[in-house]
C-alpha cells in the first residue's frame, strides 16, 4: 500500500471514530487497529492525534464547501441551481455520514480542539458569505455585512439540524429532505429578492 493510500484508510477509519465517539473517546490506538495499522505508522503521518482530528475537521469541511461551489456559482437560473446544490448537500450527507456527523456534532471538553471546530466553522462561514452574496436577490436579503453573516448562520445551522434530524429519521428519502429545505429557504430567500421584507 502506498503512503498516500495508507493515510486515506487512517482519515476514514478516524473521521468514523472521531464522529461515533468524539474526540476523547477516540484513542489513537484504536485509530491504528481499525486502520490496520499500528500506532507509530498513525503518528507517521500525523504528528498528534489532534493534529489527525485538525487535518479532517478542514478535508470535510472543504468538501461541503466544493459542493456549494460547484452548485452555487452555476451560470443557469437560481430555482434550477439552488435544488441541485441542496440535493447536491443531501447527497453528501446521505453518503459521507461520519463526516458530517464529526463537522457539526463534535463535543469535547478540551478547549485547544473545542478552539480548532470554532476555527474551522468560522472559516465555514466566511466562505460560504460570498456564494450566498453572490445569488440573484441576495442584496435585499442581506443588507449590509452583519445581515449577510447572519443569514448564513441561519441556513449553514438549519442545515446542520436537518442533517442531525434526518440521521434519526433515516426512512425519509432524500427528495423529501431537499423538498422541505426547499420550501423553507428559498421559498423566503425568493419573496426578499422580490423585494417583500417583514415588518
Amino acid at each position: 500500500m502506498s503512503a498516500a493510500a495508507r493515510r486515506e484508510v487512517i482519515e476514514q477509519a478516524a473521521t468514523e471514530l472521531f464522529a461515533e465517539r468524539g474526540y476523547r473517546g477516540a484513542s489513537v490506538d484504536e485509530i491504528a487497529s481499525r486502520s490496520g495499522v499500528s500506532a507509530p505508522v498513525v503518528y507517521d503521518h500525523f504528528e498528534s492525534k489532534q493534529a489527525l482530528h485538525t487535518r479532517l475537521l478542514e478535508r470535510h469541511r472543504d468538501q461541503l464547501l466544493e459542493v456549494w461551489r460547484e452548485h452555487l456559482l452555476a451560470s443557469d437560473p437560481p430555482e434550477e441551481r439552488i435544488p441541485r446544490a441542496l440535493g447536491a448537500w443531501a447527497r453528501y450527507v446521505e453518503g459521507h455520514p461520519f463526516a458530517w456527523m464529526m463537522l457539526f456534532r463534535e463535543t469535547t471538553g478540551e478547549p485547544e480542539v473545542q478552539a480548532e471546530h470554532r476555527r474551522v466553522q468560522a472559516e465555514a462561514r466566511a466562505s460560504l458569505a460570498p456564494l450566498l452574496a453572490a445569488q440573484p436577490g441576495a442584496d435585499r436579503v442581506a443588507v449590509d455585512p452583519q445581515a449577510l453573516e447572519m443569514a448564513v448562520e441561519l441556513i449553514r445551522s438549519g442545515l446542520t439540524g436537518l442533517a442531525l434530524w434526518w440521521h434519526e429519521h433515516r426512512a425519509v428519502p432524500r427528495e423529501q429532505i431537499v423538498a422541505t429545505a426547499m420550501n423553507v429557504l428559498w421559498i423566503g430567500f425568493e419573496r426578499l429578492g422580490r423585494g417583500e421584507r417583514w415588518g
